[in-house]
Formats: C-alpha cells, sequence, structure tokens
C-alpha cells in the first residue's frame, strides 16, 4: 500500500475509516437540509433564524471545553462514541418524523440544534483523538490527514445528495436518511478490536483536571502559536460561505454557480488532505508555510477578474486551509501528553470554531462596506499575519537564520539555533504495571538446583562459587590423551594452566608432576 494510504493497512482504522465516510455524508446532508429548512419552510427568508440556529449548535463546544476533553480523556472512547453517535441518531430520526408528519415548528429546530450542539461537543474531541488508539504514533499524522480527506470527501457528496433529496421526497427524509448512516459507525465501532487498540493514559481523578489542559498548552509556546494562527485563519480566512455568495453575486451568478464554487473548494480540500497524509510527520513549519500559502491565494482570488478564474483560485483557497487544519491537527495531536490529549484538542476545536463567532460578522461588514474583494483581502491579510508570527516565533525563539551551504557556495540553507521541534514537550514513558506469578515463581524457586542469589548480594565472588558449583566438568581418559598432551607439550580445549600465589606457573597438588622447563 502506498505511503498516502498507510494507515488504512491496519484492520481497526480500516473499518473506522469507512463509517466515518458514511456517516460524514449524512452529517453534511442533515447541515444542507437543516439550513434549508429553518430559511425556507418555517420562515419566510429569515436570515437571523438561520443564525440563531447555528449559533445554538455550535455555543455549547465554546462553553463545555473543560468538561468535554476531560470525558475524552477519563473515560472509554469507543463506549463514549457509541452513546454519543446513538444520541445523535435519535435526534436526527425525531426531528425527521416532525417534519414528515408535518408539525414542526421552528422552536423544535432551536430546541435540535441545541441538543445536538451538546451531543457534538462531547463527541468531537472523542472523535479526534480514539484515532490515536486505533494506529501506531509512526501512522498517527497519517490517519488524522486521511480523517481530514475522508470529512472532503463527504462534502464533496453530502450536499449534493442532499439538494436531490429535498426535491424528490422533501426534507424531512434527509433527517431519517442521516439517521440511518449512523448505523454505519455504530457497526464500525463494534467491529474494533480492543485487543489490538492502543490503551491511552486515563486522566487521574483529582483537583485541578478541568483547567489542566490551558495549563498544559500556556506551557507549551509552540502549541500557543499554533493555536493563534487556527484562530486567525479560523476567525477571518474560513468564511466560505461570504466569499463565494458575494463574489458569484458580483460577477452577476445565480444559486447554482455558488454551488459550483463550493465544489470546486471542496476539491482542493481534497488534494490538500491527501498531500498531508503523503508527510512522514506533521511539521509545525509545513503549518506557518501554508498559512502564509493561504494569504496569497486569497489575495490572488479578490484580484481575479472573471466568474471561472475566480473559481480556479478557489482551489488553491481550499487547499491552503485544509494544508494548515490536517497539519495542525497532527501536530497537536503527536507532540501532546497522551493524558492530555483529549482536553487540549478540545481546546483546539474551541478556539478553531470559537473564531467563526468574532471574525464572520466582521468579514460581512467589510463586504457589504466596501465590496467582496476586501473581505478576501481580509483573509489575505489573515494569512499573512498567522505567517508572520510563526515566522517571528521561529526567528526569535528558535534562532532560525540563513547560512551558506556547505557544498553550492551560493546556495543558501536555513539553520536553526535550536531545532524547532526542540520546542516539544517530552511525552514521559507511561508506567507499565507488572503482573507478577508469585505461585509460579515460588515453585521455580523450590525445584531449582541452586537457590538464586538476590542481585542486592550478587559480588564476583559468589558469582565465581556459583558457577564453579553447577558447571559440568569435562573428564578426559586416562591413557594415550594425557601421555600425548605431556609429550607435545599442549593441553585439552578448556583447561587452564593454574598460577601459584608467587607467580610460577603450573599444576598443584601431589598427584602433578611439575611443569616442563622453559
Amino acid at each position: 500500500m502506498s505511503a498516502m494510504f498507510r494507515s488504512l493497512a491496519i484492520r481497526n482504522y480500516r473499518i473506522w475509516f469507512i463509517g466515518a465516510l458514511v456517516s460524514s455524508v449524512g452529517t453534511w446532508m442533515q447541515a444542507t437540509a437543516q439550513n434549508w429548512v429553518v430559511l425556507t419552510e418555517l420562515t419566510d427568508n429569515d436570515a437571523f433564524a438561520v443564525g440563531v440556529t447555528m449559533a445554538l449548535q455550535f455555543a455549547p463546544q465554546l462553553l463545555l471545553v473543560p468538561v468535554t476533553g476531560l470525558i475524552a480523556d477519563r473515560f472509554d472512547r469507543r463506549t463514549t462514541l457509541m452513546l454519543t453517535q446513538g444520541s445523535m441518531m435519535m435526534l436526527g430520526l425525531a426531528l425527521g418524523v416532525l417534519l414528515v408528519t408535518g408539525v414542526a415548528q421552528l422552536w423544535h429546530l432551536y430546541a435540535f440544534a441545541l441538543a445536538l450542539g451538546i451531543v457534538s461537543a462531547v463527541d468531537t474531541p472523542v472523535r479526534q483523538t480514539i484515532v490515536t488508539d486505533l494506529v501506531s504514533s509512526s501512522h498517527m499524522s497519517n490517519a488524522v490527514a486521511l480523517n481530514s480527506a475522508s470529512f472532503n470527501t463527504a462534502r464533496l457528496i453530502g450536499p449534493a445528495v442532499a439538494g436531490v433529496l429535498i426535491v424528490l421526497v422533501g426534507s424531512g427524509w434527509v433527517f431519517i436518511v442521516n439517521a440511518a448512516t449512523f448505523l454505519a459507525m455504530l457497526g464500525a465501532l463494534a467491529l474494533l478490536r480492543t485487543d489490538s487498540m492502543r490503551q491511552h493514559a486515563r486522566g487521574p481523578r483529582q483537583r485541578g483536571q478541568l483547567v489542566a489542559g490551558f495549563r498544559y498548552v500556556a506551557g507549551r509556546p509552540d502549541l500557543v502559536v499554533v493555536f493563534v494562527i487556527v484562530f486567525l485563519i479560523g476567525a477571518f480566512g474560513m468564511n466560505f460561505p461570504i466569499f463565494a455568495s458575494t463574489m458569484a453575486v458580483e460577477f452577476g451568478r445565480g444559486a447554482g454557480e455558488f454551488g459550483l464554487l463550493s465544489s470546486i473548494l471542496a476539491i482542493g480540500s481534497l488534494a490538500g488532505a491527501l498531500l498531508a497524509a503523503r508527510r512522514d510527520r506533521a511539521r509545525l513549519r509545513v503549518v506557518i508555510i501554508a498559512a502564509g500559502f493561504f494569504g496569497l491565494a486569497a489575495l490572488i482570488a479578490a484580484l481575479m477578474p472573471t466568474f471561472w478564474t475566480f473559481a480556479a483560485s478557489m482551489v488553491l483557497i481550499g487547499f491552503g486551509v485544509v494544508t494548515i487544519l490536517t497539519t495542525a491537527n497532527g501536530y497537536v495531536q503527536s507532540t501532546t501528553d497522551p493524558a492530555l490529549r483529549g482536553r487540549v484538542m478540545a481546546l483546539y476545536m474551541a478556539v478553531m470554531v470559537g473564531g467563526t463567532p468574532v471574525g464572520a460578522p466582521i468579514v460581512g461588514a467589510v463586504a457589504d462596506a466596501f465590496g467582496p474583494r476586501w473581505a478576501l483581502g481580509v483573509a489575505a491579510s489573515a494569512g499573512a499575519t498567522a505567517a508572520l508570527i510563526g515566522l517571528g516565533w521561529l526567528i526569535v525563539a528558535r534562532g532560525m537564520h540563513l547560512a551558506r551551504h556547505p557544498r553550492a557556495r551560493w546556495r543558501p540553507v536555513v539553520r536553526f539555533a535550536d531545532a524547532p521541534t526542540a520546542a516539544l514537550a517530552a511525552i514521559a514513558t507511561q508506567p507499565v504495571e507488572v503482573v507478577r506469578d508469585l505461585e509460579a515463581e515460588q515453585r521455580e524457586r523450590e525445584h531449582a538446583l541452586v537457590p538464586p542469589v538476590p542481585t542486592d548480594r550478587l559480588v564476583p565472588a559468589d558469582f565465581s562459587e556459583q558457577v564453579a558449583l553447577t558447571s559440568p566438568i569435562p573428564l578426559t581418559k586416562p591413557g594415550h590423551r594425557d601421555a600425548a598432551s605431556r609429550e607435545s607439550g599442549t593441553r585439552e580445549p578448556g583447561t587452564r594452566e593454574p598460577i601459584h600465589r608467587d607467580g610460577r606457573r603450573g599444576e598443584t597438588g601431589p598427584r602433578c608432576e611439575a611443569s616442563p622447563a622453559t
């Protein structure tokens, strides 16, 4: 199997990947139908109602960060996912039945969004960190990237399928179909071999565990840099609905072209995820370079003169964003203390999602006041600022500088006074509890020919005596071998010539003959 898909060679991850892909398609279907129902069926194109629904769905992920992260660290992740996935299946099924029977009201959607947000707040960090239980450390970055590829593949398929189903059978059936897709995830979780899963370190039951993730990140300057980059990109760069819709209007296009821009963006996102999967591990410098690339791509998109050139530039934007997020996700997971990974990932997801309520109104206001191209300019500025922050940290904290290549005189190379990876906190090896079979050890001591010598009392003299008492001594036959040995002046293999205290060589004892003179 190629390096890009190497994690799929692991049975547990392969089963997880298939189940997650099917479930993600259903999730994108439901998200599309939910916005459509609120906007067109339960209100008269009320965008504020859509905003309230989105706020109710994503606010719990911000407010419950300490609790949800601790759940991911303390409890069995497979069991937790079964509970959260089953709960989301029942929520989707219930709302689908209300819509199909025609009794759904707007407050039903609000309640559904809030309940889904609470369950998703618990589900997200667990779903992110269970990947580390399915693969080895060397495959962790690849598995995270393939998860991102799966998510973006579902992003290509889900909205299109939802649109077809809304036209053919109605929006309520989209929620019911989504509920059925959760069966794939539940089946995958049931098929996982628990004996092949890595046992993650459980969070201790002591005071201060709710804020332990915050303290850990505060003590890791490299993670702080990653979180700042992700916040800037999430707040000001990931407002794709605003960019795509306003630029489509700018070029005089309609809803069909708006949907096309979303699909083209997903193509670039999928390419970025697959390229990240080829890398052997996630590196901080890749996150910084990708942030600069995203800023450049947004600037290019703002300057595009036609709709189709703008559409082509959306591939670059999607590529840059997913490269940032996939690499940052892999970097955070692979360098975080396993006992705190769930809490750190909950904080990471909150920073990524929480930036949107801050930046989206600003970007929207800029688009209304100055036009959509200036809104893309804000995104370009955010990418450039994020790259400069990361670059400044490498120069100041890691001593990055240019040096002359040792073999090519005019070719500069980047050097570090201290390697960027030196900032990683050392992940302590988890203690392994050794279970001793005391009865078996007692039986071995009773049947032993020579009593064992304790290691604290083992000195060279004891060791030599024990070897002398237990080692077999070969006996030679009397006769021609001894005579031949004396005549030739040689000795039998395995014997040695003794040394007297005064330094003379020769055999001792009344039966020994004198050694030949030399």
